[in-house]
């Protein structure tokens, strides 16, 4: 894909990512929280202008950075995402503000590492940034999927209607 196309799919997945989180969803503990992440990572990774051939060096050195942004990114917006278990037993998920700040923090810091390589004179790829975000989603999912197994089910399942009534004795025959 090029560079225009990845900038396009990296602000659309950013943007349903994060409307999607600033409003109360149900966690399903038994889903797959990680296809997003690595399907975003192998698209990343296929791409050939990842590292800079004439700076292979401070290439990498960069992506290594992007990605470290990217996994304190994801577990600081994990830990600030508000989780709690309802009645019946359903775990719920919701971002805070402080999950914004989480968000802008790490914006602000890969901007100015892509301003570091382009001052350095770092040819940097949208697939870069790609694959940081991949890494902010995976562990930011990882993250949230551990702690909502932390709060588990309830032990039983939430009582249908019906339940617990007693059949009449002529019922029973």
């Amino acid at each position: 894909m090029s560079g225009f196309v990845n900038a396009l799919v990296i602000v659309a997945v950013a943007a349903v990512v994060i409307v999607r989180q600033f409003r109360a969803r149900a966690i399903d503990t038994d889903r797959r929280w990680w296809p997003l992440p690595v399907l975003l990572a192998v698209v990343a990774l296929r791409e050939p202008g990842i590292v800079d051939d004439h700076h292979p060096t401070a290439s990498v050195t960069l992506l290594a950075v992007e990605l470290l942004i990217g996994a304190f990114t994801g577990a600081g917006w994990a830990w600030t995402t508000r989780i709690w278990t309802a009645p019946d037993g359903v775990v719920w998920t919701r971002s805070t503000k402080a999950s914004a700040v989480v968000w802008l923090v790490g914006i602000t810091l890969r901007a100015g590492l892509f301003a570091l390589g382009a001052a350095s004179g770092v040819h940097q790829d949208s697939s870069a940034l790609m694959l940081g975000l991949a890494g902010t989603l995976l562990v930011r999912a990882g993250v949230l999927a551990w702690r909502a197994q932390s709060l588990g089910p309830s032990c039983r399942p939430a009582p249908a209607y019906g339940d617990d009534v007693r059949l009449a004795w002529k019922e029973r025959v």
